[in-house]
């Protein structure tokens, strides 16, 4: 076998042998890898489960302890001391539907940054599609997401929210948008940090400013009172991250009772350019972002084993 990002040596496979389905070493689906290895797409999820959850005694519980501390501590210092709490109804909820969001990106993120470092012994070694380190990455994240979405359901459930075509919608966009820009992201990262290392560290800064320059912790029209009407305002509302965090907001928390009746829907809530309203940006820039990383993966991949 050759090692993942060689060149092969072996010549092409014969007629007769292509047509018995071999093929010459190395060679592979690109980037639909994914859905053509599905088998060892799941072992290395398998692995990933099992290698993160070794020796721990909480193991997937963790998965409901990390998010509801991280909540508690953004609930008190900011819904509590800074009384955000009292000019957004439903702020748990709110509060909560962009937690959930930034705790995905940033775990797809980081993880399919790490993926083809962290699995240097596999990709040096044996021949394994490398497409599968980044996604297996973005599916145990998903694993881990899963009980966040229950809690958070659960949490809108307690203030009088029932489930909408509207709010599947807005949920089913934002999961598309989030999940396509993320692991574009994930794979042109994970391309470079093969080569430098110092782009893991420049992940971790990027997660961390994330969480503050997307309507996670404080209200849209906050910035809109502060920056609205200038270049800023529209970049703003062109991160992926506030389309999917204002989706979120649509889905899980706009159409609360207490929302409603309590603030209604105002024009400065439901103005076109707002960002829910700018779906289509997003899925554009994910599906840029998207390719530019599979093309740039694509492009680094062979070089893999020699710069581990």
């Amino acid at each position: 076998m050759t090692a993942a990002g060689q060149h092969p040596t072996a010549s092409s496979p014969s007629r007769a042998e292509q047509a018995q389905g071999w093929r010459a070493p190395g060679q592979d689906a690109g980037w639909l890898n994914p859905l053509h290895e599905r088998f060892l797409l799941k072992l290395l999820v398998r692995k990933e489960l099992r290698v993160r959850y070794r020796g721990s005694v909480l193991g997937m519980l963790w998965s409901y302890v990390k998010p509801a501390v991280q909540f508690i501590v953004f609930y008190i210092a900011l819904g509590v001391f800074l009384e955000l709490n009292k000019g957004t109804p439903a702020y748990a909820v709110y509060l909560f539907s962009g937690i959930v969001v930034i705790n995905l990106f940033g775990e797809v993120f980081g993880n399919a940054t790490r993926s083809i470092t962290g699995n240097a012994p596999l990709v040096s070694k044996i021949y394994l599609p490398s497409q599968l380190f980044p996604w297996s990455s973005m599916i145990v994240a998903l694993v881990h997401f899963v009980p966040q979405l229950l809690v958070l359901v659960v949490g809108a459930l307690l203030f009088g929210w029932l489930p909408s075509p509207t709010a599947l919608v807005a949920f089913g966009l934002g999961m598309v948008i989030l999940l396509v820009f993320t692991m574009g992201l994930g794979m042109l990262t994970a391309a470079l940090n093969a080569a430098f290392r110092d782009v893991e560290n420049f992940v971790d800064l990027i997660v961390m400013v994330a969480t503050w320059l997307s309507p996670v912790l404080y209200r849209i029209t906050m910035v809109q009172e502060s920056i609205g009407g200038t270049f800023w305002w529209w970049a703003y509302q062109l991160n992926p991250l506030t389309i999917v965090v204002e989706l979120f907001h649509v889905a899980f928390w706009r159409y609360t009772p207490e929302v409603v009746e309590g603030v209604g829907l105002d024009p400065t809530l439901t103005a076109p350019g707002e960002p829910f309203g700018l779906w289509w940006a997003g899925l554009l820039i994910a599906g840029a972002t998207f390719v530019l990383g599979t093309i740039v993966f694509e492009h680094s991949k062979r070089r893999f084993a020699q710069e581990l």
